[in-house]
Formats: structure tokens, sequence, C-alpha cells
């Protein structure tokens, strides 16, 4: 079977908005993901697809404030509810299908809610994704590019509040499977850098002697 069109634009949209460069990756990445979880279970491959790429729209480079004042007030799930739908019926996506996307995507943050398979896979898929090596990754990332993570020590900080956090909000019990694995390298990973670093993962931690 052929792959609808409006999957190629998509993918052609998010390559070029993807912004910065090492976002891209996440969407290919968490859509695989997401399939994997899903086997067994009937759920709308169209509609996991456009939620899945589009659902971080509103936290790309161009779309977002760039304004710091704004940007801690950003709601970046209004925004791709504003966005989404319009370039959906631009790609020939099903019109019928498109509140299904918008409300996984409303619902895939950690709190959230999920009614639909589809929000509950790209929900559980997100949260695996800021787990084990690839949840570090993605942190250390945005060190010093990311106004929340200035150092090594406030990425450590998230890290140990998601590992700490995000488990319990996992919803599909292939997923929490899927987790443990993920929760154990980071929780080694945190002891590792705590360990080696002896407490310094800041300039401002040094305490110079004498």
């Amino acid at each position: 079977m052929d792959t609808p069109d409006f999957r190629s634009q998509i993918v052609a949209y998010i390559r070029t908005q993807a912004q910065p460069p090492d976002k891209y990756a996440h969407q290919p990445r968490l859509y695989q993901l997401a399939v994997r979880l899903g086997q067994g279970q009937p759920f709308d491959d169209d509609v996991l697809f456009a939620a899945v790429w589009l659902h971080d729209l509103g936290v790309f480079v161009g779309h977002r404030p760039s304004d710091l004042t704004a940007l801690a007030t950003w709601d970046h799930l209004a925004y791709a509810v504003e966005k989404v739908p319009d370039l959906l019926k631009q790609w020939g996506f099903p019109a019928e299908k498109i509140p299904a996307v918008i409300n996984a995507i409303l619902t895939h943050l950690p709190a959230g809610q999920p009614t639909s398979i589809e929000g509950s896979l790209l929900h559980d898929a997100d949260i695996l994704e800021q787990l084990g090596a690839v949840g570090i990754l993605r942190m250390v990332s945005k060190v010093g590019r990311d106004s929340r993570y200035p150092t090594h020590a406030a990425a450590i900080a998230m890290l140990e509040q998601q590992v700490q956090t995000l488990p319990s909000h996992l919803r599909l019990s292939q997923a929490k499977i899927m987790a443990k694995p993920r929760i154990d390298l980071l929780d080694s990973f945190l002891r590792a850098a705590q360990q080696e670093s002896q407490g310094v993962l800041s300039g401002n931690d040094w305490i110079p002697y004498g």
C-alpha cells in the first residue's frame, strides 16, 4: 500500500521547522517507539503519525517566542492546537481525523490524561524518550542553549527529577516494561556523574581551598 502523501508532506515540513536541528530526530524515533508500544492493539496509524510528528511544533525555534519573559509563560500546546488543523487540511489529511490528532497532542504531557489509544501511545512513548540514554542525550544537548539549563548541574537536577517522577505517569503495561532498563541506565549514569564530578557540575559549585 502506498504511503499517503500527507505523511511525506508532514515529514518534509518538520524537517525544516525542527530547530535546533537535533530536535528533528525526536519525531521519527518517537513514532517508531509508539508503534512498538501499540503492537497487538487497534489504533489509527494516521492519527498517531500526525500527532507524533506535530506534537512539538510550538517548542521549535521560530515558532516559540524569542523573548525569555514571553517564553517563560509560553503555551506550546495552545499554539499547536491553533496551527496544526490548518496545516493538516493543507496537506490533505482526512478532516474527520483531525480532532483525534489534536486530542492526542493535548494529552501527551506526563500529567496528561489521554482518552484514546493513540493519545496513550504518544503519551507513554514521549515519557520513555525522557529516560535512558536517549533522555540523557536530549538533556545534555540543551546545556548552555536552553535558559532552563545554564550548567550541567541544572541538567542533572532535571534528570534526577525525571527518573523519580516520570515512570509513575506511564499508562501502558508494555511501556512500564520498556521503562525498566531505561530507568536503571539513567540511575547508573546519575550516580556516576555525581561520583566522578565530586559534586562539582557547575563552576559555582567549587570553593577554593585556603
